[in-house]
């Protein structure tokens, strides 16, 4: 049977029994929506001069939102704290200056059971603002972490507390919504335990991916997005820029605080060409980060997980990358697919799985005796990552080691079917929502339905609606869609997700159930991608 001990491949996890509440926010407060938007398809700005949700919609502070949080219930509260600050990491050989949760790579582990719920407060000791974004889970609008629409940013030397009901198992992570900063080292895997877990298993891994450029030869996010834009500093899109520059005109800052961004620092080219990959539909992506990690480690000094032979593993992925997506096998063991993005799967079993940015996949496999490689292949930009099983005596594979299950049967969220008990009823939408993707790498202009990110933009949505979104990619290049505060179910008895891989010139539908009030972003979780204007925000109307 599974173990209460969670040991995991970086440490343990830090929740700690408590009750009580907190306040809504400490020195922040919750922000609210900018901007309305007049009709299904077109946007039009509708904000009041005192920065007030347009009439008509709900308020990510409203009463609906607390009427939607009350039914969750109120359970025991865990708490949490996490501190966004200036570090120096060491990847393996490989020191780099940067900005973490403390001085931990990925941050620490933290743990609840459904039923719970968190109040963490996250302190600000980055000079810049921040948020903090719960991927994955159904949160109450105003803790989603969205600056300039769900909240205030944290600005530098300030804190705020969120607090609120967790209803959804599985696995999840949390990562700032501001700018670029994912491109750095902010992010922490949040796992939900089921409290009617029905899996059995010996132990735990918890295994996140990620691609690295942060103060390598001095490169940052920024220079390289301003690279992608042709030399020109365009700067991120900035979803808290309005709100910013109001504050700024009061003494706040300057450019650089409005955007949420540090100045760009001299570096190497970072653009990657050529880059093919049949299973992304061609182009595999634009940006050559120098390394790629597995849990804060690149592959000439991997972590080591260790097991006993026969041992019984859940391996937990999480691809934290900003730009790249994963082929991942464990050398000479199949893996048994359980969930995706937190939900439970029809079991299926595969060689090897590509996880795009964002996605979350749940295995099973059973340790074999020796030492075996966790190959993480950075698909089609000729780069990789490593992590070692260690059940007994033997050496070590190398950092270019290949298993030849890496290239047996892949698994995509396509070929799976959803558990029959997070199976939605089947029924016709009462609304359909179409996003065209559109843009180009010659001029790195993305944007959903031709129209780059704005917070004026609204695609209404009224609770208790099945609503439908047709996803159309009308780019050259592929694009893991993420919907915030919701799930959604693939087609055709597809799993449950948050986030699915949209590839070029392939439409995708996917329905939810609108029962999460509020202002939602949805958005390209390629950060390059969605910070030159690929996202956009569903709001609900009032009744």
């Amino acid at each position: 049977m599974r173990t209460h001990s969670r040991r995991t491949l970086f440490g343990a996890g830090i929740a700690v029994a408590g009750s009580g509440l907190l306040s809504a926010c400490a020195t922040g407060k919750t922000g609210t929506g900018m901007d309305g938007m007049n009709g299904m398809y077109g946007t039009a700005p509708s904000t009041g001069p005192d920065g007030r949700t347009p009439s008509g919609y709900v308020s990510p502070d409203g009463p609906e939102v607390a009427e939607a949080e009350r039914r969750r219930g109120a359970g025991p509260v865990r708490r949490f704290s996490l501190t966004a600050t200036e570090t120096r990491l060491d990847l393996g050989g490989r020191t780099v200056h940067t900005w973490a949760f403390g001085d931990e790579l990925p941050g620490r582990e933290m743990r609840v059971t459904a039923g719970d719920r968190i109040a963490l407060t996250l302190k600000n000791r980055l000079p810049h603002p921040t948020t903090l974004h719960w991927h994955g889970l159904t949160v109450r609008n105003d803790m989603d972490g969205v600056p300039g629409v769900t909240q205030r940013s944290v600005r530098p030397g300030a804190s705020f507390d969120y607090l609120f009901a967790v209803t959804t198992p599985g696995t999840h992570w949390v990562h700032p919504h501001s700018g670029l900063q994912l491109d750095r080292g902010l992010y922490a895997p949040l796992i939900v335990d089921d409290p009617r877990e029905p899996l059995s298993y010996d132990k735990e891994w918890i295994v996140l991916l990620d691609d690295w450029v942060d103060g390598v030869d001095g490169s940052t996010p920024e220079s390289v997005l301003k690279e992608l834009h042709g030399g020109v500093d365009r700067g991120p899109m900035a979803h808290g820029e309005t709100e910013m520059a109001h504050d700024d005109a009061k003494g706040g800052g300057g450019a650089h605080a409005r955007q949420g961004r540090a100045a760009p620092a001299d570096g190497p080219s970072r653009l990657l060409k050529g880059a093919r990959s049949k299973l992304l539909g061609h182009d595999a992506g634009d940006v050559d980060h120098p390394y790629h990690l597995v849990n804060g480690r690149i592959s000439r000094d991997p972590r080591t997980f260790r097991a006993r032979p026969g041992d019984r593993i859940r391996i937990r992925f999480i691809n934290a990358g900003s730009e790249t997506a994963y082929r991942v096998a464990l050398g000479d063991h199949p893996m048994t697919v359980t969930h995706t993005d937190g939900f439970p799967v029809e079991h299926a079993e595969t060689d090897a799985l590509l996880i795009g940015m964002a996605e979350r996949y749940d295995v099973l496999v059973t340790a074999g005796d020796g030492v075996f490689p966790l190959t993480v292949l950075a698909e089609g930009k000729g780069r990789s990552a490593l992590g070692l099983l260690r059940t007994g005596s033997g050496e070590a594979p190398g950092p270019s080691v290949r298993p030849r299950n890496l290239y047996g049967r892949i698994l995509t969220a396509d070929r799976l079917r959803g558990a029959e008990s997070v199976r939605s009823a089947v029924r016709r939408p009462d609304r359909t929502i179409e996003m065209t993707l559109t843009g180009t790498m010659e001029k790195y202009d993305w944007a959903i339905n031709g129209s780059p990110y704005t917070p004026s933009q609204r695609y209404p949505v009224e609770s208790g609606e099945r609503v439908r979104i047709i996803f159309r990619n009308h780019t050259r290049m592929w694009h893991p869609m993420h919907l915030h505060g919701h799930t959604f179910d693939l087609p055709n008895g597809g799993p449950r997700k948050d986030t699915t891989i949209l590839l070029p010139g392939r439409r995708v539908d996917v329905d939810f159930h609108a029962d999460n009030p509020g202002l939602w972003m949805v958005h390209c979780h390629n950060i390059y991608h969605s910070e030159s204007g690929m996202m956009t925000i569903i709001g609900y109307r009032k009744k």
